[in-house]
């Protein structure tokens, strides 16, 4: 079990022509397994506001992590030094942006940072993972986010990769965390090198897949770059998992360059192996792909991505559709569960928000609670898939409750939009709680995209795609498995002839 990387560099994919840049607390560009790939033009200084991305040294080397997890990316091949990186080709680059005040400007302008340029953002940082914060991305980095998702990479969007956290210890959900939470990351969980999940990692419904990381003692860490000039094998945690999958994408979009944001997520989706992960809640969605709360929907392939990627077909532009809760407000009486359904007709009509196979899926939920923790949401789609938006949080004492949050599932991906959605929300606490708003936002295209795509001139429908072991089929030639309707027709097409051979005998 692997995640496949010598695939992809047997068939020449290597990052060449890639940028990335590790948003952190800055890269040591002089290393020496890093200088040959180092891009200044993907690096930036945001905490002292100058071009020289180089991390600040003390006694303890704290400003090690960004220098790190750009090892795990683009370390050079070949050269007898720490590591080679899983995109040793691509162009590295680093925005020194986490050793100061991490204000909302500074975090805009760092995912902001020459987005004509740069191709990847990866990120390993968020809110505290203590059990006990909800916080996200203020106005500023919002618009960061969606500046970079229609105007990145010449309109192709920015990819922005985000590790889902570290907070497992004290039962974190990465749903409570805005960064790894929102629909413009793409969200990575992680792994030991037995398939298992690690100590630190925080389960929920936002997550998209798994990439390798450190577990549990005696269990290998991350070999990687490390600060003056020397190299570590004990990088750890999410943090390191995020670099993985930010050097699998540079090896996907060497495959294909005109990749779209929400193109790399369905090769994700797609791709991913569930297989040897071992979860207690893997399920089938309702399309028969494999996910769970803990591993999104499996480990990253780079193998099968580059050979997705290279026949894919760019997916029509994103539909979005708002169905709000009529008359919303509602006591959750301690110990007691309140359930409520909604039904999506809103988004059947034929206008923009005419959203028919779904992507994203956010619950946007105002509720108040004495005490935030003791709080449980779940949502059930159409297709009976159920997603965990919200795991009870112990340590989570705040009486602030939840202000227009948005909880994001991937769990529904391909699924249809119509019909009637379930939301659940358990009480355990002491006394009673209070829903004042619930609206569903649905995201995805009014057109079935195939297992290589969207095809616009494809009979192809939800019901003739032969699904493989997570959910697709597709061939190294680009050929997609057609539909029974087809073969149909290839039959009947043959009956005169078969009619003619039996009267002639």
């Amino acid at each position: 079990m692997d995640h496949n990387v010598k695939e992809a560099w047997a068939l020449g994919y290597t990052g060449r022509g890639v940028v990335i840049t590790i948003l952190d607390d800055g890269l040591e560009r002089t290393h020496h397994d890093l200088a040959a790939n180092y891009d200044p033009d993907a690096s930036y200084d945001v905490n002292d506001r100058d071009e020289d991305p180089m991390p600040r040294y003390d006694y303890a080397d704290e400003n090690r992590h960004g220098t790190r997890c750009a090892g795990e990316v683009a370390a050079v091949f070949n050269n007898s030094l720490c590591v080679v990186g899983i995109a040793f080709n691509a162009k590295i680059g680093g925005i020194r942006m986490l050793d100061g005040d991490v204000t909302d400007a500074v975090e805009a302008t760092s995912l902001s940072h020459n987005s004509q340029h740069i191709d990847i953002y990866s990120a390993s940082w968020g809110p505290d993972d203590d059990g006990r914060t909800v916080d996200g991305p203020a106005t500023l980095t919002k618009n960061a986010f969606e500046r970079g998702i229609t105007e990145g990479r010449q309109g192709k969007g920015s990819i922005f990769i985000w590790a889902s956290g570290n907070g497992g210890k004290d039962a974190d959900s990465c749903n409570c965390d805005g960064y790894t939470n929102s629909i413009h990351t793409l969200s990575i969980s992680s792994a030991t090198e037995r398939g298992n999940i690690p100590w630190y990692s925080e389960a929920c419904s936002s997550t998209l897949a798994t990439a390798y990381s450190s577990g549990a003692s005696g269990e290998r860490m991350i070999v990687t770059t490390d600060l003056r000039d020397s190299c570590t094998k004990t990088h750890t945690g999410t943090s390191a998992s995020a670099p993985l999958a930010a050097g699998i994408a540079a090896l996907t979009l060497e495959a294909n360059q005109n990749l779209g944001w929400r193109d790399l997520q369905h090769i994700v989706v797609r791709t991913a192996k569930p297989v040897n992960l071992r979860a207690g809640d893997w399920r089938l969605n309702g399309i028969g792909r494999n996910v769970s709360h803990s591993f999104g929907y499996g480990l990253l392939d780079a193998g099968a991505m580059v050979r997705l990627a290279k026949v894919w077909r760019n997916v029509p532009k994103s539909k979005k559709c708002r169905a709000i809760y009529p008359n919303p407000y509602k006591t959750i009486p301690r110990g007691n569960r309140l359930h409520l359904q909604l039904y999506t007709d809103v988004c059947a009509d034929k206008r923009d928000n005419h959203v028919k196979y779904l992507e994203h899926v956010q619950a946007i939920v105002t509720l108040s609670a004495p005490k935030r923790g003791d709080i449980q949401i779940y949502l059930t789609s159409p297709r009976g898939t159920r997603s965990t938006l919200l795991a009870k949080r112990q340590r989570d004492t705040s009486r602030t409750g939840f202000k227009d949050w948005a909880f994001m599932t991937t769990h529904n991906w391909g699924e249809s939009a119509y019909g009637t959605w379930s939301l659940e929300i358990d009480n355990d606490g002491l006394d009673d709680a209070e829903l004042l708003k619930w609206e569903l936002v649905l995201y995805g295209t009014d057109v079935f995209i195939g297992p290589t795509g969207f095809e616009p001139s494809s009979a192809l429908s939800e019901r003739s795609v032969q699904t493989s072991h997570n959910g697709d089929s597709f061939t190294d030639s680009g050929v997609e498995q057609r539909s029974i309707r087809w073969i149909l027709v290839f039959i009947a097409s043959l009956l005169p002839l078969l009619i003619g051979l039996l009267v002639l005998s």
